[in-house]
């Protein structure tokens, strides 16, 4: 499994995990997916839902540490996973 994968499937875990109600969006309607929609996240984290997206690809490279800070906020990441995300944006960026 290469890096990009790894961040994909990291990022989907924790976004799955959440249920819109955790924090404070409406649930309402058919969701295809059990946890919180991109979109959300994106506006959680007070970034593009195409920056969202990116990094959801795989993509961290010059992603800065704020912007991690916040998705971490977003998808209610504990400290050790907040790391995590950290080291492989690191590992993105030589």
């Amino acid at each position: 499994m290469d890096q990009h994968t790894d961040v994909g499937k990291f990022l989907r875990s924790r976004r799955d995990r959440i249920a819109p109600e955790q924090v404070g969006l409406i649930g309402g309607g058919r969701r295809r997916v059990p946890g919180l929609r991109r979109e959300e996240v994106a506006i959680l984290a007070h970034i593009s839902v195409e920056y969202y997206a990116k990094m959801e690809r795989g993509d961290l490279r010059g992603v800065a540490p704020v912007i991690l800070d916040q998705v971490a906020m977003a998808l209610q990441l504990d400290d050790a996973e907040t790391d995590h995300l950290h080291d492989l944006a690191r590992a993105a960026d030589p």
